[in-house]
């Protein structure tokens, strides 16, 4: 199956020069390997069954079996249902993404980022590996990439093993329990093989919209159920960052600060009220008034709000299918033993 680059992001996104009512976090102007995400989606290979790591294990479980519809989000599934039915579309965008952007994307990321490896940054080199261990993938590459602005991607071009690039101020705002759950979201692209939607997704965030013809139709005709689907599918990224945290208040924790989290406060952040304060959004926006803004608010995003994901991890990690998983996955102790 041919390989196309994909995008997707951790963080909130809104479609440049877009008005509409947004009340979650305010993103800064996008560029082209600054803010969006790039993965491959195919066939991806699996690594070792076990591997074993010595330090920072933040789980005591890995999976041996899993698969991406064991912890698929079901928006995820249905979104993606529709689009697949529309005629052409994967074709259309391989198309758009050719030899020159890939280059462009690749040179873009690895050109200003610090490549690690167990004997550069062996702590964020461990953390890659032991998150990918845990989703049984093989670990792509990780990246350092000096920034203000605090987010993570993923990047493969055709034919090349996949990396991930996290920002210098997302590792200064994390513990390293959250940055694992960073990567683990990032990997849940990729063990879920997304598809080619986050192509276009990617290309609307960046503002392609505005490239006369073809841009201004998948704008009009796409758009909208686009980033439907790219918000149910950071749904599932979430459920992946959970498998590998195996701790709610680590994957709530993260994305309370970036709704609203710098180093200096950390300490005094506190996932329960963030999740109480989730729960005040529902009880806001349940009126019909408050329905009508909050898909006014939210249509055309490309991530779901801070607090919604909160909300969605919290109710997840408390169901069976979750539990299930779980008792499915094989002890870090038995591990080590065998």
């Amino acid at each position: 199956m041919a390989t196309v680059p994909l995008s997707s992001s951790l963080f909130l996104i809104r479609k440049p020069m877009t008005l509409n009512f947004s009340y979650g976090v305010s993103p800064d102007k996008l560029s082209l390997g600054s803010f969006g995400t790039s993965v491959k989606f195919g066939t991806m290979k699996k690594g070792p069954r076990v591997r074993m790591v010595s330090v920072c294990r933040a789980a005591s479980v890995v999976f041996r079996d899993l698969d991406a519809d064991d912890f698929r989000h079901p928006l995820d599934k249905q979104n993606t249902l529709l689009l697949r039915a529309i005629p052409g579309l994967n074709d259309l965008g391989k198309a758009l993404l050719g030899s020159m952007t890939e280059q462009i994307m690749l040179l873009e990321n690895i050109g200003t980022s610090v490549l690690v490896s167990k004997n550069q940054l062996p702590e964020l080199h461990q953390l890659m590996t032991e998150a990918s261990d845990i989703l049984n993938l093989e670990a792509p590459d990780l990246y350092v990439r000096q920034s203000p602005v605090p987010n993570a991607y993923t990047l493969a071009i055709s034919g090349k093993k996949p990396f991930v690039v996290v920002h210098t101020s997302l590792v200064e705002l994390l513990t390293r329990k959250e940055l694992q759950a960073v990567l683990a979201h990032e990997l849940g692209h990729l063990k879920c093989d997304h598809g080619v939607w986050l192509t276009f997704a990617n290309i609307l965030t960046l503002g392609a919209y505005t490239i006369p013809g073809l841009g201004g139709f998948i704008a009009q005709s796409l758009e909208e159920q686009l980033f439907r689907w790219l918000r149910a599918a950071e749904l599932t990224c979430d459920r992946a960052a959970l498998l590998v945290a195996q701790d709610p208040k680590v994957v709530i924790s993260v994305l309370m600060k970036l709704a609203g989290g710098c180093p200096s406060m950390a300490d005094q952040l506190n996932v329960d009220a963030f999740l109480e304060q989730a729960r005040s959004y529902d009880k806001a926006s349940s009126s019909p008034m408050g329905w009508y803004i909050r898909n006014a608010q939210t249509r055309q995003l490309s991530h779901p709000l801070p607090v919604l994901r909160a909300r969605e991890i919290d109710a997840w990690s408390r169901s069976t299918d979750y539990m299930s998983l779980l008792k499915r996955g094989i002890q870090m102790k038995a591990v080590q033993n065998v």
